[in-house]
């Protein structure tokens, strides 16, 4: 009798253990009994009748993560993969429609990715994919919340984690960067060549200016000591012409002088004879002394053409009635 009532005990204790069951924490744990819900327990050590309840489903409430890849086009015919991440958990007083309203929440929020993302991507070109993916992310977790709050999910946040164009854009894209950065090299170049040739050409600007400020102030030097030196050849009885003349041959000899001085130089002063400054002075004699004829002889002529153009009393007959 004792040996027979041994594995009815056993049965007890087995029935009377399973009435006890824990749930961890964030895990919401759904009962049934006989099929249908009952009620929903939390994290903690329950209790439920043997054998005729059971636990139906364990709902984690932590949040999770789901990646999903898509390819798609965009506006200007490119066709790009795209990584969304989705993090979404599920609402601790939604469990009951988490657990029984949706079989697979992961391919109802892949579905509601794609459909939102290829709506909305078609609408950017690629440049604009990669500037606005925020707006895309956006975009998607106001399509997600709208949809998924029934079934008792919150869609905490999305991230759009990758752009991934075709490598023949890639490349391309990356040797259009290339080539505007050597561009704007250039640019930059052409402006600091213009700087230089601008400021070279100021430099040579102020250079000449100096220079001909420089030769000016010699030439009214040298007019200066050229009047000193006819005052002074006046003053001891040579006239201005003979002295002008004497000035001259001497500056020419003075040019001889420093020509033969410096042994680098290559000019050749023509004629270089003699003879050269007795013709030189002779021509110049001739030449002043020719020039005061002419200047004395327009004076004399000048009172007579004033007279014969203003038509004299003395020259016009009297008018007879």
């Amino acid at each position: 009798m004792e040996i027979i009532s041994v594995p009815f005990i056993i049965f007890g204790l087995v029935i009377f253990f399973s009435a006890f069951f824990t749930v961890k924490q964030q895990t919401s744990v759904v009962i049934e009994r006989f099929g249908k819900f009952t009620s929903i327990r939390n994290s903690g050590l329950q209790m439920k009748v043997p054998v005729i309840d059971r636990i139906a489903g364990r709902v984690n409430l932590r949040i999770q993560q789901l990646d999903v890849i898509i390819e798609t086009q965009t506006k200007d015919n490119v066709f790009v993969k795209m990584k969304v991440s989705v993090q979404f958990k599920v609402i601790q007083e939604k469990v009951y429609e988490a657990f029984y309203k949706l079989e697979y929440p992961h391919d109802q929020i892949t579905a509601y990715v794609f459909d939102v993302v290829r709506a909305e991507v078609p609408k950017l070109i690629l440049d604009d994919v990669f500037v606005r993916k925020d707006d895309i992310a956006i975009a998607v977790k106001r399509e997600l919340n709208e949809a998924m709050t029934t079934y008792g999910y919150d869609i905490i946040n999305t991230l759009v984690t990758d752009i991934d164009p075709d490598i023949q854009v890639k490349n391309a894209m990356n040797r259009i960067n290339a080539a505007e950065r050597e561009k704007v090299a250039a640019e930059y170049e052409s402006e600091a060549q213009r700087i230089r040739i601008v400021a070279k050409a100021k430099a040579e600007a102020e250079s000449k200016r100096l220079q001909g400020q420089g030769i000016a102030d010699q030439r009214r030097e040298i007019a200066r000591g050229l009047v000193e030196s006819v005052n002074q050849l006046n003053e001891v009885g040579i006239n201005s012409q003979e002295a002008s003349a004497l000035i001259v041959v001497t500056q020419h000899y003075d040019t001889l002088h420093a020509i033969g001085a410096d042994t680098h130089s290559n000019l050749i002063l023509l004629p270089n004879s003699p003879q050269a400054a007795t013709d030189m002075l002779n021509n110049m004699v001739a030449s002043f002394a020719a020039s005061n004829q002419i200047g004395e002889a327009m004076k004399t002529t000048k009172p007579k053409t004033k007279d014969k153009l203003s038509g004299g009393g003395n020259d016009v007959p009297p008018l007879q009635g």
